[in-house]
């Protein structure tokens, strides 16, 4: 009888992965999700006789061992064996065998390589197969991060565009952002970021064997989407000039960002903020199975010194400064996976906060999470990982200074509800916005919130009498109640090009005459507070009678402003305002401009594999050109790639209507967003909701 050799191999790609949901990969390799069988077809040069039998061994990652679960060898079987790699015999028939093959439900994620030996009575031959890609299953509920609700589990894993949320507390704005997680590559790239990690350059072994963990990817990935320790994806500018690099405001998603990094060898790509971040972790979490969502905090504190208290510094003129390292981001996005904490109580599992934007270092790294959202809700910032920095950054308070030109410093006054304000996220099956503000913590002004606050200082530090009352936001005893009170009111449009007209509106809250200094600023800015150029500022002095109130006009023109604004379209206004002897009250707005409107239209029906025209309205608002104007587009299942359009320069006032083509690739609800950039205008963003039919 001939020797028993191989005469082919079929991975049954299509069934395979149709089973496994991940047939929208666009990718030659058998993907397949772990705790779950996967069918192969195997041929011979004869029917198998007795005696002879099968053996597949799959390994991962380098110098694979038993020992540390990233090499099964699995003998075929005619039943399964519980919880462990098992290979079934479902046919042997004319020699051809079809098995089944199934992993552990915690097996290492990754891409394996499968071999098979075949041993006779004349000794045994063995041949490698080729590889195949291991996912997460949210869909199997033995796996860590199984998803019960089928709708959750389509918006948090397989839905390729979304939505993220910025602007500030009175101005919500949303951006498109295209996600793509099955586009070519993606899913390759997404592994290449394991692998370049800190922790796999340390101990290769080590770090494969505990890719079976969602926590473990998650924390890793949450650094190596920055590139400020290890070569990582973005790297992160906020200073508002963004030459050598692109202004982070025109991505339209995360897939050139992904290629972009592969393409130059693996160097951090210029530049990222918060969302662009949490748009890429985003990417690759879903991508490697791991079910996410995007989320915006507004008011975002960012705490250096762990004592839940934001100090915010301005000068005696009006000037906000630069001084102590606390901030108050206008807002802050990062993102929530959903994973058992198999290293807490249950009570923790669910969504874990994980940010990939560079602020802090944990652990030597700049990385941050997983950190429970239960137990930031409960205060209970003793627990792993990076609870005090998540904790702050929705839940500190605020306390506002003086520093006079003596360098004396007083304070102003202490907030206990300013931060952590419309936490949002995109909601499940639409395009609206969903709060879960009440998911982080109990409603502002509630008995159970100071509780959390005061249980969180105690858990920070044993000793927080020590450090002053006013952390825990009791009053401070020389802060006497302000006689007059100030707010400033918008009047009109906020667009860019136009004037901006605001009043400062202040208030005698006392029974005596008071006369009252005011030295008011402007500033453009960066959404995070970084101040980018002062652009008007002025003082006045009044005389309010008992309870007047009093209004003052203030106006900053186009001219002042144009070349100092940056992408986010902000300026903050400031008023110092002094009675004499009496601690000054400050007043701020931060105005976010409307860029001029663009429209996206689509001329025919979309269909896969059929071109279809969409068209561009845009009307240039200035007295003035507009200069060098790209149009970039992207959309995953409606293009390859994307696509960057030189638009001709619009004069003065001009409308412009310009078209280009798209051919869908998939059918489905897509998602097609468009990023206009010009002199004037760096960063006007629109998306359209695209129906594609077969």
């Amino acid at each position: 009888m001939a020797a028993l050799q191989l005469s082919g191999f079929d991975w049954q790609m299509q069934a395979n992965k149709s089973a496994h949901h991940t047939d929208k990969y666009y990718s030659n390799e058998l993907i397949t999700r772990r705790g779950q069988s996967f069918i192969l077809r195997i041929s011979f040069n004869r029917p198998l006789a007795s005696g002879e039998r099968l053996t597949f061994t799959a390994s991962t990652g380098p110098n694979p061992s038993e020992s540390a679960r990233t090499k099964a060898v699995i003998p075929v079987t005619t039943g399964p064996s519980g919880g462990s790699w098992s290979a079934v015999l479902s046919s042997n028939n004319d020699g051809t065998v079809v098995v089944s093959i199934s992993s552990p439900a915690n097996a290492p994620i990754g891409r394996y390589t499968l071999s098979i030996q075949i041993a006779s009575q004349n000794g045994s031959t063995s041949t490698t197969l080729g590889t195949w890609v291991q996912l997460f299953n949210p869909w199997l509920e033995a796996d860590g991060v199984f998803m019960m609700n089928n709708a959750e589990r389509e918006e948090y894993v397989e839905e390729d565009a979304g939505i993220i949320y910025v602007g500030s507390t009175n101005r919500i704005n949303m951006v498109g952002w295209n996600f793509g997680q099955y586009e070519e590559d993606i899913l390759n790239i997404s592994l290449m970021i394991l692998d370049r990690s800190l922790n796999f350059r340390r101990d290769p072994v080590t770090d494969v064997a505990r890719r079976n963990d969602p926590k473990y990817i998650g924390r890793v990935l949450s650094g190596m989407v920055n590139g400020n320790d290890d070569n990582g994806v973005l790297s992160g500018n906020w200073s508002g000039d963004y030459t050598g690099g692109k202004d982070p405001r025109n991505w339209n998603g995360s897939v050139e960002i992904l290629k972009e990094w592969k393409k130059n060898r693996f160097q951090p790509v210029r530049f990222g903020q918060c969302w662009v971040f949490a748009g890429t972790l985003n990417t690759v979490l879903r991508c490697l199975g791991i079910p996410a969502r995007v989320i915006t905090n507004f008011n975002s504190a960012h705490d250096t010194d762990r004592n839940l208290t934001i100090d915010v510094y301005y000068d005696a003129l009006g000037n906000p400064l630069d001084r102590g390292s606390d901030s108050i981001w206008n807002f802050h996005v990062w993102n929530e996976a959903w994973f058992v904490r198999t290293d807490l109580n249950s009570q923790y599992n669910g969504w874990q906060v994980l940010d990939a934007t560079p602020q802090e270092r944990s652990q030597g790294v700049f990385q941050c999470g997983p950190a429970s959202v239960v137990a930031v809700r409960q205060g209970d910032v003793n627990l792993d990982f990076d609870m005090p920095f998540v904790f702050s950054e929705v839940n500190a308070d605020q306390i506002t200074w003086i520093i006079n030109s003596d360098n004396s410093k007083k304070q102003t006054s202490s907030k206990t509800s300013s931060v952590g304000k419309f936490i949002s996220t995109k909601a499940v099956g639409s395009n609206s916005r969903m709060d879960v503000t009440d998911k982080y913590k109990y409603a502002e002004g509630s008995k159970e919130e100071r509780e959390v606050f005061r249980k969180a200082l105690q858990n920070l530090k044993p000793s927080s009498s020590a450090f002053g009352s006013t952390a825990a936001g009791a009053e401070n005893p020389e802060e006497r109640t302000p006689s007059i009170s100030g707010k400033f009111k918008v009047n009109g449009v906020l667009e860019v090009g136009k004037e901006v007209n605001l009043s400062l509106q202040l208030k005698n809250l006392s029974e005596d005459l008071k006369t009252v200094s005011v030295n008011m600023t402007a500033w453009t800015i960066v959404y995070n507070g970084t101040l980018v150029h002062e652009v008007w500022k002025d003082s006045i002095t009044a005389s309010l009678d008992p309870q007047e109130e009093m209004e003052y006009p203030l106006k900053l023109t186009y001219a002042q402003y144009e070349n100092f604004l940056t992408a986010d379209n902000m300026i903050r206004i400031t008023a110092v305002c002094q009675v004499t002897d009496e601690a000054e009250v400050v007043v701020e707005r931060d105005v976010i401009l409307d860029n001029p409107s663009i429209t996206l239209e689509l001329l025919d029906q979309a269909r896969v594999k059929t071109p279809v025209n969409v068209r561009v309205l845009f009307a240039n608002p200035l007295d003035e050109p507009v200069n060098n104007c790209v149009l970039t587009v992207e959309g995953s299942g409606l293009m390859r790639g994307n696509l960057k359009i030189k638009v001709p320069s619009l004069r003065p006032k001009e409308r412009s209507n310009f078209k280009f083509e798209i051919t869908p690739l998939r059918s489905g609800t897509k998602q097609l967003l468009i990023d206009f950039s010009c002199s004037k205008f760096p960063a006007i963003k629109a998306f359209l909701s695209v129906d594609v039919t077969e």
